[in-house]
């Protein structure tokens, strides 16, 4: 994308993280700007545990988005390395967009997210998701309060789930770009490892599955993955690690039928990404208090060990 004398010809390429409260759509509106499923989501806090790089590529402009764990009061070492994840996305980007849900009213948390961004000098956008939830009167009521929550140099209502407003906010992040090479490859999507997209859409599963306490105590690691080119199938073995021996029980089920179905859903996807057949053997393990050892959650690969 560069002409002969050195210069980008207009080229934009940047990048832009991502921030939010838990479950404020972050994920879900990355995945509506690439036009494919490559983040997991979920209703649970900590969906997201990795800073994982996704990258849209056109003729105009290459946009890497960071998406990062929501930013939260953590209750235990897992919650304070999220935490210290997601703020250290916001070191060395071009762009952040804040996303606020505008289904729920703009609280302390919003506020203590904003307070993180007065600090950095950054160019910032205020991103109201999740708009297919609200009406027009509930909207502007939610604009004008999170309008105040810092100083913006952009603001963008959007819902990911009907697609409104998505190209807005693509828009909005590339005109405030700079001019620049594409960073990554054309065809490039995400810098996240294989072995970690199978552990991430493992454990999406079991989100979904699940409530209550087990969602937060559960790790998924990819022990071993191997593509046969004959058979075109990739055979996975990936362990599920939980806190407790009941969690255990629960996350195997009865005669082992919620760990089959868990396999069972998780293969679809696996297989969508990979673009072979899949053979999945998943295990559940205990590893007793494993959110409050710094070591293992690096381990996991959470947080500021991804």
């Amino acid at each position: 994308m560069t002409t002969f004398d050195g210069m980008f010809d207009g080229y934009k390429s940047g990048f832009v993280t991502l921030v939010g409260r838990p479950n404020a759509g972050k994920s879900t509106l990355l995945n509506a700007v690439i036009g494919k499923k490559i983040a997991i989501t979920s209703n649970t806090a900590q969906t997201t545990r990795h800073r994982f790089r996704a990258v849209k590529t056109t003729d105009r402009f290459q946009l890497v988005m960071v998406d990062t764990p929501g930013l939260h009061k953590p209750h235990d070492a897992l919650g304070e390395e999220l935490n210290t994840s997601a703020l250290k996305a916001l070191e060395d980007v071009d762009v952040i967009a804040m996303l606020v849900d505008s289904s729920k009213p703009v609280g302390t948390g919003d506020e203590w997210v904003a307070n993180q961004l007065k600090r950095i000098r950054t160019s910032k956008i205020l991103v109201l998701s999740k708009t297919d939830l609200v009406d027009e009167k509930t909207l502007a009521g939610q604009r004008e309060a999170a309008s105040a929550l810092c100083e913006w140099d952009g603001i963008v209502t959007c819902s990911s789930v009907t697609e409104e407003g998505v190209g807005a906010f693509v828009e909005s992040v590339v005109e405030l770009l700079p001019e620049g090479p594409q960073w990554f490859p054309a065809d490039m999507e995400t810098d996240q490892p294989e072995e970690v997209v199978v552990a991430e859409f493992i454990r999406e599963k079991i989100l979904r599955s699940f409530r209550d306490e087990i969602p937060h105590a559960i790790g998924v690691q990819t022990e071993e993955m191997h593509y046969s080119r004959k058979k075109d199938l990739h055979s996975i073995r990936a362990i599920i690690y939980v806190e407790h021996d009941s969690q255990k029980g629960m996350i195997i089920g009865k005669k082992g039928a919620a760990i089959k179905r868990i396999g069972s859903e998780a293969r679809v996807d696996l297989e969508r990404i990979l673009g072979t057949r899949v053979y999945l053997d998943l295990s559940v393990k205990v590893k007793k208090n494993w959110r409050r050892d710094a070591n293992q959650i690096r381990r996991f690969g959470y947080g500021e060990g991804a």
